[in-house]
């Protein structure tokens, strides 16, 4: 006999008009992202900028937040992406209520309300603090690398620069002599103007080659300034730093001492030959990842909870380094939550004298115990037990921490650093694709890093608590 198979016939219509909500489980993430854009988010902030009754309607906010907190939270950023989801997946179409639009649509949303959208990263982290998942008993802080949207064979250096700037000069200065050299023959001027510009170009218009050396130029130019500037900045707060720490030596109070040096170091400033820009995305940076490779990228910082693994503070820097952050991001993290940490655990890249002072300084005003390392250890290398007896009382703040971090607490503390943010990072990186940013500029890869912080949250709270949390958010 033949094999019986369940009936299966691709040209069945539908009796009665399909429902999305039947297709989706009762407990998918989608079920719980539209209900917090309905329910609980504040979006007034995107709603109170649609100010214009004429044109065409455009797509219900609602639905563009829900598109891309979905999209962030399962890895879907790019606006062409998630316009092909609302048509492949049932999820997208689910929180489009069947609606398709385009990609241009949700790349200038997300473009034109990227501060509020950047907004849910602490309307999350209130979230996370009403259903009791923020304790603040112990954070990590630390910081990762994420790739620009810009290739770094698109930088160039500043001696390079300067040599191409003045070869570029002297190509635009001999292509202006042959020009006028050209227009100069009153007898073959109107053949000359007809073949340069063509039979209806006006004298005034440049010639294609010129015109783009010229737009060349000044791009270059842009980018000698900014290296110039930032060299200058540099310059300035070495100096007016240096001012002020002879000055508490000596017991001065000199502000005009201090603003003139920092304007006469800031005058005579200049590149190093290495200072790099980029044209793409000038304000990242080359720095080295993790790996040891060097990429055009930004430093992405992050402090987060150790309870439920909640991002609590959020930013981006151009600085390769580390060590200037810790105070800014403890003080971010304390003003979104209110709260200041007991313990801070921190790595061996934010430890410098000038955190150490900070360190003991925030421990005696806030009561946060800070656990930095002074040094990295080499693999599988294990800290050395704290010597007995009273520390020395010539000992520097960088031996007092070493000590701290190698009695039995310190060593016990400092453990759950790596168990508390590496995740984090790595979650970022594989579950929510957010290796590389896709927005350029610091504004735009900070307000990128917040959201993406935000998707993070928000799904440590669906895991938790579900949409029965959001009801107890919203009593």
């Amino acid at each position: 006999m033949a094999k019986r198979f369940r009936s299966f016939d691709p040209h069945q219509v539908y009796l009665m008009p399909p429902s999305l909500d039947e297709w989706l489980p009762e407990d998918h993430l989608a079920r719980f992202v539209a209900e917090l854009v309905d329910e609980v988010l504040d979006l007034g902030p995107i709603l109170a900028s649609y100010t214009e009754k004429r044109g065409f309607p455009p797509y219900d906010p609602r639905l563009m937040v829900r598109l891309l907190i979905y999209g962030y939270t399962t890895g879907v950023r790019s606006s062409r992406a998630i316009e092909r989801k609302c048509v492949d997946d049932v999820a997208f179409r689910y929180l489009a209520a069947g609606a398709g639009p385009d990609y241009r649509s949700i790349s200038r949303f997300r473009a034109r309300h990227l501060d509020a959208l950047a907004g849910v990263f602490t309307q999350s982290l209130h979230l996370a603090q009403k259903l009791g998942m923020v304790k603040m008993g112990r954070v990590a802080l630390d910081g990762t690398k994420l790739e620009a949207n810009a290739s770094k064979h698109k930088a160039m250096s500043y001696a390079r620069l300067v040599g191409r700037e003045e070869r570029i000069e002297a190509q635009i200065a001999d292509l202006e002599a042959a020009a006028s050299a050209l227009l100069a023959d009153a007898e073959t001027i109107d053949a000359a103007e007809d073949e340069k510009f063509g039979a209806n170009g006006k004298d005034t218009d440049l010639p294609g080659e010129l015109d783009r050396r010229e737009k060349r130029l000044a791009r270059l130019q842009a980018a000698r300034a900014q290296i110039e500037a930032e060299a200058a900045a540099k310059a300035r707060r070495h100096a007016e730093d240096k001012e002020a720490r002879r000055q508490d030596r000596t017991g001065t109070d000199d502000p005009e001492a201090v603003a003139a040096a920092g304007a006469q170091a800031a005058a005579k400033a200049r590149p190093k030959d290495k200072a790099q820009a980029n044209f793409t995305d000038p304000q990242s940076r080359i720095m080295k990842n993790g790996d040891g490779a060097y990429i055009q990228a930004y430093n992405a910082q992050a402090v987060v909870d150790d309870a439920h693994q909640i991002i609590t503070a959020a930013d981006i820097t151009t600085n390769p380094s580390d060590a200037l952050n810790y105070t800014d991001m403890l003080d971010q993290s304390a003003a979104n939550t209110g709260i200041h940490p007991k313990q801070a655990l921190v790595d061996a890249g934010y430890c410098s004298e000038a955190n150490l002072q900070a360190a003991a300084a925030r421990n005696d005003e806030h009561g946060t115990d800070t656990f930095m390392a002074t040094g990295r250890l080499a693999h599988d290398e294990q800290v050395p037990a704290a010597p007995r007896g009273r520390i020395p009382a010539d000992a520097t703040p960088r031996e007092r921490m070493a000590r701290k971090l190698r009695t039995k607490p310190g060593r016990a503390a400092y453990a759950r650093r790596k168990a508390t943010v590496e995740p984090v990072f790595g979650q970022i990186m594989t579950c929510q694709d957010g290796r590389e940013l896709l927005l350029r500029g610091e504004e735009g890869a900070c307000g990128e890093w917040r959201l993406l912080a935000a998707c993070h949250n928000l799904r440590k709270i669906f895991r938790h608590a579900g949409t029965a949390g959001l009801a107890t958010a919203r009593a």
